[in-house]
């Protein structure tokens, strides 16, 4: 009786579960008992679902599983594990698996706990598409941070494209302020709206800057065209050819750049779809503006430094103009001047008179042709490089009175940077010589071999001790800052007496190595 009772107890225990009970025969793989709760999970009927074979309601995927489950069980252990099983019209759902071995009416079987875990494989599987989406959004964000802030120079399109990298849309715009002016600097979207560039849209005062703006946060509008105040502000603001950019959308998404507390610009995005931009979507938009923004600011401070440099570079040249060019033409007029009465009071004089004022002419003009390499510097890689040298010594025979010999053995041509770099140092060489050697005779010997070339620069002045350089010849770590940049070596010789001497040899064969008397240059 007791029996009879306990096992009516079971029965009832088993017929209650929520979660279902299957018990499969281990050899057959039939189900030989099943709870409702089961055989509802599967949608069958108790009765229908008894006898059916394990690969009807597990999914193909999860049919490995059941041999590794006998084992299990089998060997002692309790089961524990995830499977796919499927409803009788084919849908497939996730289920929680428990199992141990149960000997049922002599034979082996494999009790099974199931539990459906869709709603929870279902959430977990959303979660880790948010982190996918949120990793891949990290490193598009990474991406057009490093396109952004590589872009010196003003690309306004290269914005909204990297815009559009991270935020669908169907047009797009970027504006700058400008008092109370926003004008386009680029759109995206209709070829139309391409063709009303360039445009702008004027405030009506800084009320309106101020609405439209939004506290420098992102602005959504679910329909542009509906009677929300924001909406109504937007399309009072856009006509004209600024018109085009309300043509087709409903969706809007305004986002001010601002650099700190000042606002710099905007920029628009617009769908087709209604209510289709989220608050992630504005936090992302303002994530990339604020990059943005840096970015306008850079090519704007970019622009200025451009500017400054070409100021810079016009008052050198100028200044040259004046240090060189125009006083040895002024020497020379005053000698043309004076050389009639000379010549008639004293020919020999003025014979010599003549020579000074060849010299001095030949000097400005190779001056005035250095100045013209300095404005066009395809004059520096398109001419001979020996051609080059002689105009360098004529220029500085003309200042200092100094004679210079030139000299070139061999015949060669020089890659660009190469030929750039010999002619700065040589350059750079004879501006010290003109202000400290002293010097009454210079030598340029220029020699060239197969695939090799190098310059000596030989001057006969007081020289220096190589172990203590004089003040002011930083010059000649430039002229090795140079060299290194070729993979070309610089020797550097002298003693206080006797002269100086630097050679820059060059090779395309010469591996880089560290320059000859290092200690000296």
């Amino acid at each position: 009786m007791q029996n009879e009772d306990n096992e009516r107890l079971y029965q009832g225990i088993f017929e209650a579960m929520s979660d279902g009970l299957i018990l499969t025969d281990v050899e057959t793989g039939l189900v030989v008992e099943a709870n409702p709760a089961a055989s509802a999970m599967h949608g069958y009927g108790r009765q229908e679902f008894i006898g059916l074979h394990r690969t009807l309601f597990m999914h193909p995927d999860s049919q490995h599983l059941f041999p590794n489950f006998i084992q299990t069980v089998q060997s002692g252990d309790i089961l524990q594990a995830e499977a796919v099983h499927l409803r009788r019209d084919g849908t497939p759902f996730h289920v929680e698996t428990r199992g141990v071995a149960f000997l049922y009416q002599q034979r082996p079987c494999l009790l099974s706990v199931i539990r459906d875990i869709s709603d929870r494989v279902q959430s977990r599987q959303q979660l880790q598409q948010q982190v996918t989406a949120r990793l891949r959004e990290q490193a598009t964000l990474l991406d057009i941070s490093q396109t952004l802030a590589s872009a010196l120079e003003l690309k306004p399109g290269l914005i909204l494209d990297q815009m559009g990298v991270i935020i669908e849309h169907t047009q797009a715009a970027l504006f700058s302020l400008e008092g109370l002016t926003l004008v386009a600097l680029a759109v995206r979207g209709p070829q139309r709206l391409k063709e009303a560039m360039p445009f702008h849209v004027q405030l009506e005062g800084p009320a309106t800057l101020a609405a439209l703006l939004n506290g420098r946060q992102p602005q959504r509008i679910a329909n542009v065209w509906s009677d929300d105040p924001a909406a109504i502000l937007i399309r009072s603001l856009l006509h004209g050819p600024a018109a085009g950019l309300l043509e087709g959308v409903q969706a809007w998404l305004w986002t001010p750049l601002a650099v700190e507390k000042r606002i710099i610009g905007a920029v628009v995005m617009a769908r087709a779809e209604p209510d289709s931009f989220t608050t992630h979507h504005a936090d992302l938009a303002l994530t990339v503006a604020n990059q943005a923004a840096i970015t306008l600011v850079n090519a704007h401070l970019y622009k200025q430094a451009q500017t400054l440099a070409t100021i810079q570079e016009r008052q050198r040249l100028a200044q040259n103009l004046h240090d060189a060019v125009n006083q040895s033409l002024f020497s020379a007029s005053l000698i043309a001047e004076v050389l009639p009465r000379l010549w008639l009071r004293n020919p020999e004089e003025a014979q010599q008179s003549l020579e000074d004022l060849r010299r001095l002419t030949r000097g400005a003009m190779a001056e005035m042709r250095g100045l013209l390499a300095e404005l066009r510097p395809l004059v520096l890689t398109d001419s001979d490089l020996g051609d080059l040298l002689r105009q360098l010594g004529d220029a500085l025979t003309g200042r200092t009175n100094i004679p210079v010999q030139v000299t070139v053995a061999g015949e060669g041509s020089l890659p660009t940077d190469v030929q750039v770099a010999f002619y700065r140092v040589c350059q750079e060489a004879l501006n010290n010589i003109a202000k400290h050697a002293w010097a009454n005779q210079v030598e340029l010997d220029l020699r060239y071999n197969a695939g090799a070339a190098e310059l000596h620069i030989r001057d006969n002045g007081r020289g220096f001790d190589l172990t203590h350089i004089p003040a002011g010849h930083y010059g000649l770590s430039m002229m090795r800052e140079r060299a290194k940049a070729i993979g070309a070596k610089l020797s550097v010789s002298s003693q206080p007496g006797q002269g100086a001497e630097i050679v820059i040899r060059w090779s395309n064969h010469l591996k880089e190595e560290s320059p000859m008397n290092e200690g000296h240059t």
